[in-house]
């Protein structure tokens, strides 16, 4: 079985000494549909000595049943955004690199707590249409979970607290 995926290109921006304090500033642009004509290599799209731009292609995106819940919540937070992890080259500290992007609200959650850098931008509007219909086939609303019985309460007050929990006591 085959997922659906999507390839695309991630655009970072580079910014020489965006303060006093830092050398380079780095932010991710946009991402954008990648058919193959970019190659497989960074390319510099811009560079004026203060600000450039690079083109990171060849990220492949795929869609996981499992994680629909992470696509719901980015679909229903306001704007649908990429979230895309980076970060900084080892080998050049001024150069930023992509090194995953995600639509899953929980996936860039977790990449935040393992303290990666993670931006996110707007997802277009057709891409917003393919993850809406692909969560709204395959997401499964979580089953409340049972609560484990209190062993150290009395029969009749495990009783009370159910009827309570349940909205039926009434007195």
């Amino acid at each position: 079985m085959t997922r659906p995926s999507v390839t695309v290109a991630v655009v970072m921006e580079r910014v020489a000494q965006p303060n006093r304090w830092e050398d380079w500033g780095h932010r991710v642009v946009e991402v954008v549909a990648d058919e193959g004509g970019f190659g497989s290599e960074p390319r510099k799209l811009h560079d004026d000595g203060k600000t450039s731009q690079w083109l990171y292609p060849g990220h492949k995106l795929e869609l996981f049943a499992d994680e629909c819940k992470g696509y719901f919540l980015n679909l229903t937070a306001g704007q649908p955004v990429w979230f895309v992890m980076w970060r900084l080259d080892e080998g050049d500290a001024s150069m930023a690199r992509p090194e995953a992007v995600s639509v899953s609200y929980i996936q860039a959650d977790r990449w935040l707590s393992a303290e990666e850098k993670v931006d996110n931008v707007p997802l277009q509007d057709d891409l917003h249409d393919w993850l809406r219909l692909f969560t709204n086939a395959n997401f499964k609303v979580d089953e409340p979970r049972r609560q484990r019985a209190q062993s150290f309460l009395s029969g009749e007050e495990r009783e009370k607290l159910a009827r309570e929990v349940k909205g039926t006591d009434r007195g």
